[in-house]
C-alpha cells in the first residue's frame, strides 16, 4: 500500500512539475481587431487607415520648402451633397513662438473655417474618389530651425438636397 501511495505522489508531482515548466515558458499575442464598416448612405474615409496617425512633411533644403502629403479618399452621401471645413479654422505646424500655416484642400476645395461644398450631389450620391493634398502655405521668411508639429481636425457634413 506504501509503494502505491509513494507511486501515486511521485506521479502527481511529476505531473505538476512539468505543467509548471510548460507555464514557465509561456508565451503571449495579444490581439487588437477593430472595423469600420461605413453606413451605405453617408461616409468619408481615406483609402489609406493609417493615414493621418504620423505623417511626415519631410523639409527640402536645396528647394527650402516642406514636401506635401497627399491621400486618396473614398466618399459617399446617397442623400445629397458634401461640405467640409477645419475645425477651429487653421491648419498649421508649430514650433515654440514659430508658425508655418497648411494648405490643405479636399478635392481641390481650400479647407478653412467656413463649411464648403466638396463634393457635389451629382458625385456623390453613387459613391467616388477624390484627393486631399496639404502643404505648407508659404515658408516663413524670419521661420526659426525647429521641430515644428501641428494637429487639425476636418469635418465632414452630409448635406441633403433641396426638393423642389
Amino acid at each position: 500500500m506504501f509503494k502505491q501511495l509513494a507511486s501515486a505522489i511521485a506521479l502527481g508531482v511529476t505531473a505538476l512539475g512539468s505543467s509548471l515548466a510548460l507555464g514557465a515558458d509561456d508565451a503571449r499575442s495579444p490581439i487588437h481587431i477593430s472595423a469600420n464598416i461605413p453606413t451605405q448612405q453617408f461616409h468619408v474615409q481615406p483609402r489609406d487607415p493609417e493615414f493621418g496617425k504620423n505623417e511626415v512633411m519631410h523639409y527640402d533644403p536645396i528647394k527650402d520648402n516642406l514636401g506635401y502629403l497627399r491621400q486618396t479618399f473614398d466618399v459617399k452621401n446617397t442623400e445629397g451633397s458634401i461640405h467640409a471645413y477645419i475645425e477651429g479654422g487653421r491648419a498649421m505646424l508649430t514650433s515654440a513662438n514659430n508658425v508655418i500655416f497648411l494648405n490643405v484642400k479636399f478635392n481641390n476645395v481650400r479647407l478653412d473655417g467656413i463649411p464648403r461644398e466638396v463634393v457635389d450631389d451629382l458625385s456623390s450620391t453613387p459613391g467616388t474618389q477624390v484627393e486631399m493634398r496639404i502643404r505648407a502655405d508659404s515658408m516663413p521668411v524670419d521661420r526659426s530651425p525647429g521641430f515644428y508639429t501641428g494637429d487639425f481636425t476636418v469635418i465632414y457634413d452630409a448635406v441633403p438636397r433641396i426638393s423642389a
